[in-house]
């Protein structure tokens, strides 16, 4: 087996002081095949009047996808979507040539408990139109005392049915009791986890909650010891072929394809339309950390 990497989750403030544990990208691993951004946000328990709300932002070159294990959250895009998630259920986006979404708690003062990923989407699918789909009929089932949910892709002849435009794996293991489990991997995919809670032994080693194990590729299987009360986040793919750059809430293959983007959003483009009920609600980039452009 190849030598783990291990890397912490960093904090990172999303907005009005909401902090959430970054695991990719990092300065120790930038993607894991196409999966290109993870964030772990919870659990927390906001105050009365307190939740979460993320005003309208843009997207390019990238599919946003959120796993919810506690709370509901309203999603709503400038495609005219509106869409309720709830725990067990995922919300897929795909930004590609440009999109504009929000994000809010739909009831304040509750808990919330998510995985919110990007997948970057490869040259050949970058400019795509947008769309968004919500699955709420995953594949499940329980193994070796643990209970599993296939986000994306394929794994143990189960299929998640997802328009995905590249090789991937998402997989969410969860157990109660303190249980030993094996998942079957694909030599050709690169794999890494992330603790959402508890804690995992993998070939000797100890990794606790919102730490990220990448494990390389290569292996046809995977042995794990699985503490009681722990849930893990299984990403594979294959390796991205193209390195891709990111900023802010766009990926791209190119500073300027960025830097235009940027632009539209800051100048009320057509590329990026409005957000039906967003209420004014609007974030502002950051600046480029490039000149010229």
């Amino acid at each position: 087996m190849n030598p783990i990497q291990r890397i912490g989750g960093r904090p990172s403030d999303i907005g009005d002081g909401m902090m959430v544990l970054r695991a990719l990208p990092s300065r120790q691993r930038r993607m894991v095949g196409a999966w290109c951004f993870v964030d772990h946000l919870g659990p927390v328990q906001f105050g009365p009047g307190k939740g979460m709300h993320v005003g309208a932002h843009p997207h390019i070159g990238l599919q946003t996808f959120t796993w919810l294990i506690e709370g509901e959250v309203l999603h709503r895009d400038s495609l005219g979507n509106e869409q309720i998630i709830r725990p067990g259920e995922v919300n897929l986006m795909t930004a590609g040539h440009g999109v504009v979404h929000t994000e809010d708690s739909l009831h304040d003062g509750l808990r919330l408990h998510a995985a919110q990923l990007w997948i970057a989407l490869p040259d050949t699918a970058t400019h795509c139109a947008p769309g968004f789909a919500h699955y709420a009929d995953l594949p499940r089932w329980t193994e070796a005392g643990c209970s599993f949910t296939l986000l994306a892709g394929s794994f143990a002849g189960r299929t998640m049915v997802g328009e995905f435009h590249s090789p991937l794996l998402g997989l969410d293991a969860c157990s109660s009791l303190a249980a030993r489990i094996s998942l079957p991997l694909m030599p050709g995919f690169e794999y890494g986890i992330l603790l959402l809670e508890g804690e995992i032994g993998i070939a000797g080693e100890r990794f606790a909650t919102d730490e990220f194990a990448y494990l390389g590729m290569g292996a046809d299987s995977l042995e794990l010891e699985m503490a009681a009360g722990t849930r893990i986040l299984v990403l594979g793919g294959e390796p991205f072929g193209e390195p891709v750059l990111m900023w802010w809430n766009f990926v791209g293959f190119s500073k300027a394809q960025i830097a235009e983007a940027q632009r539209e959003w800051e100048g009320g483009g057509e590329r990026f339309g409005r957000v039906a009920g967003d209420e004014g609600r609007r974030l502002i980039a950051p600046a480029l950390p490039w000149s010229g452009y």
